[in-house]
């Protein structure tokens, strides 16, 4: 990405004066003296015609060709005032020195900049003086982010790299050139990928540009689990981390233990960051580093309880816990790591115990109305990958309190069955005439950088099935359809648990 020039155009206003009014009623207006282009214009007139409907093919002919002719002798004129003011610096009026360099600039020119224009106005000393020394307090200026920038207010036309963007934005924003600002925000949205996020999503915090920094959150939400790298694990911060981790919309791949897997991952490489391996040995290497870590503690305390561990104690915090004790395998492995505090997994257990009561024995069917803030806080998140078109049907892991919910995809429909006697399973289901599943699934496809190609959702739904009742919820249009395919599902078996009921339920027990 850093050898691909993004071509940026905006009006710096002043290099030209007022810009030429477009088509050919500009040409006319303005008196352009092409001959034959303008007797053309003025028949077409005379024919009762006003616009350039009213032309001839050949005089439509002519007329484009003056239009470009006009066009080419404004752009020889920017080229000519770049070279000439800015790269030359002649009839300079104003020496500015910053970093070691020196430009021979000029005012009018300057006063396209907020920074300047405060400066040679009012009271200031500046205002009379013919050298300017700038302090330069933003590390991530340099000369060539200077050069740039200057050299913007003498031209329409910026060539921005993305290597060197945040350089430049930092230089724009000091010098307050707005239109400047704004173009290097587009290019930051634009190359956007596994390299920058990082780096693009602090520059757009520490300089202001929320739509850059909310565009950076977008592609981690969607690549963090989908597309994972040992580069980027290394790059994610504490506090962007704990972001995504508590996000409903963070794009999951197969099931909540693959978010403490990743995390697992991420935390080793934060801890050893000169570790250099490759992402299918990052597992093993991060599990052998913890295990050695658990034979040094005393009393048996949770790694995130140690000193080294405590810092990441705020993200570990946002997993969804009941979704991974429910099943066997991730449980075990979980207590087999000790990462996380016992009193945190005691709590789970309790609060999945009583979830599974009430499914058996208070009759609770699930959800029965969409209540937002417990989706986007509780629900379980899982997803899959279709790497090419064709028939499938899986089921995510886990005991979902007798909810056993096979998902099909087939002729680009997407099919959620309740299965109950029709096919095998592995653990209990429940036999209820109705059951209630509140859901949202999302569909994607990236391109090589990680961008969203096409996208559908659902929304959150309420859908009641019956015993092996199936219900189409997405119809896949073919034009759109685009592997491999990313599914992502947010699912809540259960009714929230009322409060009151909660502690009556407290008090009978203690009674």
């Amino acid at each position: 990405a850093s050898s691909v020039l993004h071509r940026c155009v905006f009006r710096a206003g002043g290099a030209q004066g007022p810009r030429p009014e477009p088509g050919l009623q500009g040409l006319v207006n303005r008196g352009f003296p092409c001959g034959v282009g303008v007797c053309a214009v003025q028949r077409a007139r005379q024919r009762g015609g006003g616009g350039q409907s009213a032309l001839t093919g050949r005089e439509k002919a002519l007329v484009s060709l003056f239009a470009f002719l006009y066009r080419k002798k404004l752009k020889s004129t920017s080229k000519y005032i770049y070279q000439t003011l800015f790269l030359n610096g002649e009839n300079s009026d104003i020496k500015i020195c910053a970093l070691g360099e020196e430009w021979n600039l000029h005012k009018i020119y300057l006063c396209q900049s907020g920074y300047f224009s405060s400066m040679f106005s009012g009271s200031w000393k500046e205002s009379n003086m013919n050298i300017i020394e700038l302090e330069i307090p933003d590390q991530n200026i340099d000369i060539e982010a200077l050069q740039v920038a200057f050299g913007s207010l003498y031209r329409d036309d910026v060539l921005i790299k993305p290597s060197r963007v945040v350089a430049l934005l930092a230089a724009a924003c000091m010098l307050q050139l707005d239109g400047l600002i704004q173009q290097c925000g587009e290019t930051m949205k634009e190359t956007i990928n596994a390299k920058t996020v990082c780096g693009y999503y602090n520059s757009a915090g520490t300089y202001g540009l929320d739509s850059v920094k909310k565009k950076c959150l977008e592609w981690l939400l969607n690549n963090l689990m989908t597309h994972q790298s040992v580069e980027l694990f290394k790059e994610l911060s504490i506090n962007l981390m704990k972001q995504l981790i508590s996000s409903s919309n963070l794009f999951v791949m197969q099931v909540e233990m693959d978010v403490y897997t990743a995390l697992k991952k991420w935390m080793f490489l934060q801890l050893v960051p000169s570790w250099n391996g490759s992402l299918k040995q990052l597992l093993t290497e991060a599990d052998a580093w913890f295990a050695k870590r658990r034979k040094d503690f005393e009393n048996d305390i949770a790694f995130l309880e140690s000193e080294q561990g405590n810092a990441f104690l705020s993200v570990f915090t946002h997993l969804r816990l009941q979704y991974i004790i429910s099943d066997l395998a991730s449980a075990r492995i979980i207590e087999r790591d000790s990462l996380i505090p016992s009193e945190w997994l005691s709590s789970v257990y309790k609060q999945q115990w009583f979830a599974m009561l009430r499914a058996e024995q208070d009759n609770d069917i699930g959800p029965q109305e969409i209540n937002k803030e417990e989706l986007e806080g509780n629900s379980m998140r899982c997803g899959r990958k279709l790497a090419k078109d064709g028939d499938y049907c899986w089921r995510w892991t886990g005991f979902n309190f007798g909810f056993d919910l096979l998902v099909t995809y087939t002729n680009r429909y997407i099919i959620f069955k309740r299965n109950t006697l029709n096919q095998p399973c592995s653990g209990s289901v429940s036999l209820q005439p109705r059951r209630n599943i509140a859901f949202r699934l999302r569909l994607a496809s990236f391109d090589s950088s990680g961008k969203i190609i096409c996208s559908r959702t659902t929304g959150y739904q309420i859908l009641t099935l019956e015993k092996d009742q199936e219900q189409v919820v997405m119809n896949l249009d073919s034009r759109f359809l685009i592997f491999p395919l990313y599914i992502c599902c947010n699912f809540l078996y259960t009714s929230p648990e009322k409060k009151a009921e909660s502690e009556a339920l407290l008090d009978n027990s203690e009674s």
